[in-house]
């Protein structure tokens, strides 16, 4: 069996754009330091979650990519010899922006991006304002220690990427996110209710494409949100191996096991008893 250390970088972010970067670095290295090999981190982790509201001065936050932050990110990389995955608000041409996560190899080397597909647009999450649906199709890179497949937050709610990600040869899947609690909600079992559909959703696609699930999110308070951390790891049939705290950063190295597709799908063959005759009507909107 394969087993690779993946970090998960969870971490608070402020309004100063220098400190959330300064800060990422250096737990960039602490999770080298433990012997991490894969160091995922959050959602847009530059910045606040900006989407909080529509605003256009948040657009001077957008850059290209590649260009400076994966060129850093690359020398960074290349010294550890660490894959990094890094999410990043992209300013695609005049008025044109995604939301974008690239990934750099352990020799430094920019492997390329994945640009955010679903796009949600509700209270305090209006990004529709901001990006544009990915348009780079579903993908899964070749890095060193292991083919991983990326995706990012509102995509953890849609089985149909998952399998796509899955069906490319993924060892494993990576969520970069940024979700938390609305703080007028003092219900507790509301909360641990948004909590746990959040994680059973993407556990379940571990259980189904028979890979493992790295899920990492932001903590910390901002704008009237409580991001909810609980950054987790599941094997390839969706039991948590860890679990990060809901109100405290940490950087934490888990082994993940990417050689275990062979077994799980051999146990439970859902790939072979795929219908894949039976699923032309999964292209539209709806079946009237």
């Amino acid at each position: 069996m394969k087993n690779v250390s993946f970090a998960l970088v969870q971490l608070s972010c402020s309004d100063n754009v220098l400190d959330n970067w300064t800060k990422t670095l250096q737990a960039i290295r602490e999770a080298a330091h433990k012997g991490a090999q894969v160091i995922c981190l959050q959602e847009l982790f530059k910045s606040v979650y900006f989407c909080f509201e529509e605003k256009q001065d948040f657009f001077q936050l957008a850059e290209e990519i590649p260009g400076k932050s994966t060129d850093d990110l690359g020398i960074l990389a290349k010294d550890l010899g660490v894959v990094i995955i890094a999410s990043l608000f992209e300013k695609r041409a005049a008025g044109l922006y995604h939301n974008t996560t690239a990934v750099i190899d352990a020799d430094g080397t920019y492997l390329g991006k994945y640009r955010k597909m679903h796009i949600p647009d509700d209270p305090g999450y209006y990004e529709k304002y901001y990006f544009t649906p990915g348009d780079l199709g579903y993908q899964v890179f070749d890095t060193k220690f292991a083919k991983i497949g990326v995706l990012i937050c509102w995509d953890q709610w849609y089985p149909e990427a998952a399998r796509l990600i899955a069906l490319q040869g993924a060892e494993v899947l990576v969520y970069p996110t940024a979700i938390g609690w609305d703080l007028e909600e003092k219900d507790g079992e509301i909360n641990r209710e948004q909590y746990q559909a959040w994680q059973t959703i993407q556990r379940s696609h571990s259980i189904a494409n028979g890979i493992p699930v790295v899920s990492v999110n932001r903590v910390g308070t901002e704008n009237g949100q409580q991001f909810w951390g609980g950054s987790f790891v599941s094997n390839a049939f969706g039991r948590v191996i860890y679990q990060a705290p809901h109100h405290k950063e940490e950087v934490a190295v888990i082994d993940v096991n990417v050689d275990s597709a062979e077994y799980y799908r051999r146990t439970w063959p859902f790939f072979r008893d795929r219908r894949i005759d039976s699923y032309w009507d999964i292209t539209k909107r709806f079946i009237d």
